[in-house]
């Protein structure tokens, strides 16, 4: 399947023979982004904490295996920096956080240290870096003061957050766009910011999100119990937002004009509530039990949409996958998973299928 893309030529041939940094290499998105570089010819580098169990993605793919790891804390300035020293990386994206609102609530110190001081490390490095040409920070769309419009927030909008998790990616992107302007437009280096949906995909476990906690009841044979049924979320397989992190990136190389924020989100027919997600699974693969809470006992919001005008009409980029196939190959890769198949295979697999899904769609983005 492999032959039927050339992965060398995507985005322009950028990534080809590059060295490419990335900070939180051993999380779910981040061990995504390290595969689909290195199928692209890069030199990969990863920066982050070890992995938190053994069947996270970094594991299960063995993305150590393939490309040059080192375990460290983004809190620890020294460290890092003289590792992006090292590296001397053409390009670098920031992914290391704590990215869970729940554990935001119960250690809320660690989260601001670690999503505040954390970008400033990172911004640090490329400041001092010599050969960087782009710097990426990725954030989230909890980033924004969000008042549960039924509009999508667009980049103009005010940072926000009422949860820790959520004020300390608003707090990000402020840090970011003070070192845009404070530093970075006479430096031969152009930063962005990148904010997404709900992402899900295979070999995500982190605890508190519906779709690694929906495989856990089937694998211990419980009941799920979902909180806040009715929220609506901005779906989005894992592939959507990370092919908008390297368009932006491959074209924020030469064009200066691109640097700010940008959002990757989902079409507005995208916007499903968590019920209607949790059913779609049940329907393509029962098995589990499910117990909806009435009420939401965690504070979160209800109701959050991304407005990706920007990106569609700046960069052309625009969402592949509808949602029956996003919950499709979500259920795939966690199923070849637990079989014991070929974890990297299916993820390269899977790029493969989303890039040939674009180009079947006429997606001129991803030609």
């Amino acid at each position: 399947m492999d032959k039927m893309v050339d992965f060398k030529t995507l985005f322009g041939g950028i990534y080809n023979k590059k060295r490419v940094l990335i900070t939180g290499d051993t999380g779910f998105k981040g061990s995504w982004l390290a595969i689909w570089l290195k199928q692209m010819g890069a030199e990969v580098y990863g920066y982050a904490l070890p992995p938190k169990t053994e069947k996270d993605n970094f594991v299960v793919c063995s993305v150590k295996e393939i490309i040059n790891h080192e375990d460290g804390d983004i809190r620890d300035k020294d460290h890092f920096l003289r590792f992006f020293r090292r590296v001397n990386p053409h390009i670098a994206f920031h992914l290391a956080a704590q990215p869970l609102v729940l554990d935001s609530y119960e250690d809320p110190y660690y989260t601001y240290e670690t999503n505040l001081m954390g970008t400033v490390n990172f911004f640090e490095a490329a400041r001092q870096a010599n050969n960087t040409k782009v710097a990426v920070n990725v954030t989230s769309d909890k980033c924004y003061q969000n008042n549960e419009w039924v509009w999508g927030y667009r980049e103009v909008d005010p940072m926000g957050g009422k949860d820790p998790y959520s004020a300390s990616k608003g707090c990000s992107e402020l840090i970011t766009s003070s070192y845009l302007h404070s530093f970075f437009t006479s430096k031969d280096c152009n930063i962005a910011s990148a904010r997404a949906g709900n992402v899900i995909g295979a070999g995500d476990w982190s605890k508190n999100r519906i779709v690694p906690d929906y495989f856990r009841a089937y694998l211990n044979e419980k009941r799920l119990v979902v909180r806040n049924p009715g929220a609506t979320r901005p779906w989005q397989h894992v592939l959507e937002s990370l092919g908008g992190y390297l368009l932006l990136s491959s074209k924020l190389y030469n064009d200066p004009s691109l640097s700010g924020g940008w959002n990757f989100g989902p079409k507005d027919e995208m916007n499903y509530q968590v019920s209607e997600l949790v059913n779609l699974l049940k329907e393509n693969h029962p098995g589990v039990s499910i117990e909806y809470l009435d009420e939401n006992t965690r504070r979160e919001a209800s109701l959050l949409k991304l407005d990706i005008s920007k990106a569609v009409f700046k960069l052309k980029w625009q969402p592949v996958l509808g949602f029956d196939d996003t919950v499709k190959h979500t259920i795939e890769g966690y199923l070849n998973d637990i079989k014991g198949g070929n974890s990297l295979q299916n993820r390269v697999d899977t790029i493969i299928k989303y890039i040939l899904t674009a180009r079947d769609k006429n997606i001129s983005w991803l030609k």
